[in-house]
């Protein structure tokens, strides 16, 4: 995950009205398509992103990629329980952050 810590950082700009000042950067993530592969579950209550993350990819980090396949707004880990969601197959998720590291090196 070094990659994903490389672009996400915020940088200090030159002087500007004689103060540096910090800059953060927009992620823009890559869409998911729908996949053959891809596990379909049933949220129970108390589930999170992150612990789904962890439980199918052994990841933690990588939460984002099932909010992104499942167009889960932003601001919180939680959701509703009894929603069906769609989680990507692990070998896939290779293939979303070489897509994402392109994208966010194209920013650069």
């Amino acid at each position: 995950m070094r990659r994903h810590e490389e672009w996400n950082k915020t940088r200090i700009t030159s002087e500007f009205n004689e103060r540096r000042k910090m800059v953060y950067k927009t992620n823009i993530f890559p869409k998911i398509d729908r996949h053959e592969t891809d596990i379909y579950i049933h949220v129970r209550d108390g589930d999170r992103l992150d612990n789904l993350a962890y439980h199918y990819y052994r990841d933690v980090t990588l939460w984002w990629v099932i909010a992104q396949a499942n167009h889960i707004g932003k601001g919180t880990m939680y959701i509703k329980a009894a929603q069906q969601i769609r989680i990507p197959h692990f070998e896939r998720v290779f293939d979303v952050l070489n897509e994402l590291y392109e994208i966010q090196k194209s920013r650069l």
